[in-house]
């Protein structure tokens, strides 16, 4: 349940209060990016949503037809676009750190929230999640397995983003959003 901050000063940019959350899917981004706009007053997007409804097609049908590379294409692009908002909450795709211009455009845009949780509440929270099969691409060499060895390469990635590290394991969405609401307050005033 801990909470930490990043070791270096949180400068957002003030022409930009955007909050982004990233994470591993089943974290709760798009949960938790409602919850706190709401309570902000501010916009969300669920940057996923936002490129099906663009390409008129699933993330997994993305993945299928144009492999990963292509949907990274697709999902820089969105990234970008989402970047030059004002006042939203954005919840990001669980990749979208892979590319180093993507951390770049997170970390210059605003103040990045990494939602945390251990690879088991994650594999579960997943088998909950009717829309994993329709909509995401499959997990490859299968489930619990795969989770541990995506958390432990994409750790750092997420790390070097973050100005803020949140546990959702044990938490409500209520709860993590109150958490980020806090240091949002600190940083946006």
């Amino acid at each position: 349940m801990e909470t930490k901050q990043r070791g270096h000063p949180v400068t957002p940019s003030p022409r930009r209060p955007v909050i982004f959350l990233i994470g591993y899917r089943g974290t709760g981004k798009t949960t938790v990016a409602r919850l706190l706009a709401e309570r902000l007053g501010w916009d969300w997007v669920d940057a996923d949503e936002l490129l099906e409804a663009r390409y008129g097609k699933s993330i997994r049908q993305m993945f299928d037809e144009e492999g990963e590379a292509g949907f990274r294409e697709k999902e820089a692009a969105i990234l970008k676009e989402l970047c030059q908002r004002r006042q939203c909450v954005i919840a990001t795709g669980g990749g979208v750190v892979l590319r180093p211009d993507n951390r770049e455009m997170l970390r210059a845009s605003g103040c990045v929230a990494w939602l945390t949780a251990d690879a088991a509440t994650i594999w579960q929270r997943l088998q909950r999640d009717g829309t994993t099969l329709e909509r995401r691409p499959p997990l490859t060499v299968g489930g619990l397995g795969e989770i541990e060895e995506l958390l432990q390469q994409r750790e750092p990635l997420y790390r070097g983003c973050a100005d803020w590290i949140i546990d959702t394991a044990r938490r409500t969405p209520e709860e993590v959003a109150g958490a980020i609401l806090e240091r949002a307050r600190v940083s946006y005033g």
